[in-house]
């Protein structure tokens, strides 16, 4: 296949690109030529800003264009209008944020994200989602057919910048080495979902090769595992047998403890976000997509992490820094368990 992918050099991109490169697809990238990952062998770049000049994609044609980096709907429309005529499908990487609404589940059909001002340039927590959304309307108004949006949920794994998933391996390889116990959120029980980003990328790559159409929530499955879960593969994969002390999710708010920023992957079940890591992923699951062992996922992540310089081993994006820490963990101290159920005399919702 003849690929042309937008970015391409981060995470995402990254190893979609070294997937396709893998079965002897022929790929182009553009992009800025901005970040200091060498490019792969074989490789053909093309230099431009999605923003500004795009004038490095007047010729060609492709099978497929795979955009991993649209945010605004302006952008996404500016890349369809030039390569109209000339590629296949263009898969864009969207987000389950996408969806007006992740207080319940939400499966392809749910209703989608609006804001008033979509216009804007401001890509942050609020405008996120919506934007998402605005360029999926942007593509389907433009291409119609040929416009392939992929939703994945949380996206974890080898080269992932935004440290929230790499903190669990991470705080467990440091309790390791001192002993000392790990504050985690909730219940063991309580389910968690995300994918892969290179279960993420042999799925975009499938559903093209396949020739499918339309909206796919990329995700695992619903109760694919437990927070509890989680850490102890954390665990295993770093050689850690320090206590897990649970705190409640009263405890941590009470505490102050921001979740998903400060607690990754803990969000308040009553809260907006409540179903974030519950969304329908039935039909992508029928179209292929396959899900790796939590296990390797966790073992890679961990190993990707440790070949780190030490200066960006630095948790500044997520978790809490180690004094936090200790500080909640001393202050609740009367209501935390180490075995994931209530201390004696206490109910689980106190």
């Amino acid at each position: 296949m003849k690929l042309l992918v937008v970015g391409g050099t981060q995470f995402v991109g990254r190893h979609l690109v070294d997937a396709a490169l893998a079965r002897g697809d022929e790929v182009t990238l553009f992009n800025r030529g901005r970040t200091a990952a060498a490019l792969p062998a074989g490789v053909q770049w093309r230099a431009g800003d999605r923003r500004g000049d795009l004038s490095a994609l007047a010729e060609g044609r492709w099978d497929a264009v795979v955009d991993t980096c649209g945010y605004l709907p302006s952008e996404v429309a500016r890349m369809a209008d030039a390569l109209d005529g000339r590629i296949g499908c263009y898969a864009f990487v969207s987000s389950v944020s996408a969806y007006a609404s992740a207080t319940r589940p939400n499966d392809e059909q749910a209703p989608l994200g609006r804001i008033d001002d979509e216009d804007t340039e401001v890509v942050d927590g609020r405008t996120y989602g919506p934007l998402k959304a605005a360029c999926e309307r942007v593509l389907q108004a433009r291409l119609g057919g040929r416009a392939l949006c992929i939703r994945p949920g949380l996206v974890v794994g080898p080269h992932d910048p935004t440290q929230r998933f790499t903190w669990w391996p991470a705080r467990l390889a440091r309790a390791a080495l001192d002993g000392a116990p790990v504050l985690a959120p909730g219940e063991p029980s309580r389910p968690i979902q995300f994918i892969d980003a290179r279960d993420l990328a042999a799925f975009v790559l499938r559903a093209l090769d396949d020739g499918l159409r339309g909206a796919f929530n990329a995700v695992a499955p619903p109760g694919f595992t437990t927070m509890g879960a989680l850490l102890q593969a954390c665990a295993a994969a770093a050689g850690a047998s320090a206590p897990i002390a649970w705190a409640h999710a009263d405890v941590l708010a009470r505490e102050g403890v921001r979740p998903w920023v400060e607690m990754p992957l803990w969000l308040p079940a009553d809260g907006e976000h409540g179903a974030f890591m519950d969304v329908d992923s039935t039909k992508a699951l029928s179209a292929g997509l396959r899900l790796r062992p939590l296990a390797e996922t966790v073992v890679d992540t961990l190993a990707w992490w440790r070949t780190l310089p030490p200066a960006q081993q630095v948790f500044d994006k997520a978790g809490l820094s180690p004094e936090r820490e200790v500080e909640v963990l001393a202050r609740c101290a009367s209501a935390v368990s180490a075995s994931g159920a209530p201390p004696a005399g206490q109910s689980a919702n106190s």
